[in-house]
């Protein structure tokens, strides 16, 4: 079976900088593929690569048997939340839509009535149909996010990326977005990032970790042997129902 997703022997630099340090793993269709590291680990910078966003030194990386710049079309991204400015004047069905652009073809650039469906069903399935009409700065956290996890449905993925999406929401909305993937996961396969355990063990099916190489056991299972190596400190395991991690004074630098 083709993977969804291949990494080989991937090395990146910035600047005379090691960023990646001969990286590979694969994501099965159907997984739900978490990878966690601190920031600065290099997390946001293997998306961008597998994305075909940026070219690694060595390496090579494909997307369901394809290189990146053909199989990110099968592909929705999600970025991070700070990337977005929900100032802007507009809707939740025009920032949704907008979304379809890069399915639309001809010199008129003009939406077709498969995109206003598309987008509306994907509304629904949200929960946001009802606030289609609604200026994005007029909505909460959880549903500003749920708005540009829509943007990246509707062009109907086979791969679903996720680039540290609960990191400024707080915890009933982190597990409403978890159920919301947890659904997403049965017709979809999913890759997301993340700094924090929190409940992503809960609802992944492989988890790896990163901290410019990557650790793992192609299992859904953390071994404090993985986190020490990818933290680099000392680290304790904590049980109470969800896995947490508390860290030791270090130094941290900002993600690539």
């Amino acid at each position: 079976m083709i993977p969804a997703v291949e990494v080989k022997d991937v090395s990146y630099r910035r600047n005379g900088t090691l960023i990646l340090d001969r990286v590979s793993f694969r994501v099965q269709e159907g997984d739900m593929y978490a990878i966690i590291g601190p920031n600065g680990g290099g997390k946001t910078t293997l998306l961008k690569i597998i994305l075909g966003l940026l070219t690694p030194n060595t390496g090579e990386v494909s997307l369901f048997g394809n290189p990146p710049e053909i199989g990110r079309f099968q592909a929705g991204y999600v970025p991070q939340f700070r990337t977005f400015d929900f100032r802007y004047p507009i809707t939740v069905r025009e920032m949704v839509i907008s979304g379809r652009l890069s399915y639309i073809r001809g010199a008129t650039r003009r939406y077709r009535k498969e995109d206003y469906d598309v987008t509306d069903e994907v509304l629904e399935k949200l929960d946001l149909l009802r606030l289609s009409g609604h200026s994005l700065s007029h909505l909460s956290g959880g549903e500003q996010q749920r708005v540009i996890l829509a943007r990246a449905l509707v062009g109907k993925p086979r791969l679903l990326v996720l680039d540290e999406p609960t990191v400024y929401v707080d915890t009933p909305t982190e597990i409403q977005f978890f159920d919301i993937l947890e659904d997403l996961k049965r017709s979809m396969t999913i890759l997301l990032v993340s700094h924090d355990i929190g409940v992503i063990s809960a609802h992944v099916t492989k988890v790896a970790c990163l901290n410019q190489t990557l650790h793992t056991h192609d299992t859904p299972g953390i071994t404090e042997d993985m986190i020490a190596a990818t933290y680099r400190c000392p680290v304790d395991l904590i049980a109470h129902g969800l896995p947490h991690r508390v860290l030791r004074e270090h130094h941290r630098r900002e993600e690539p």
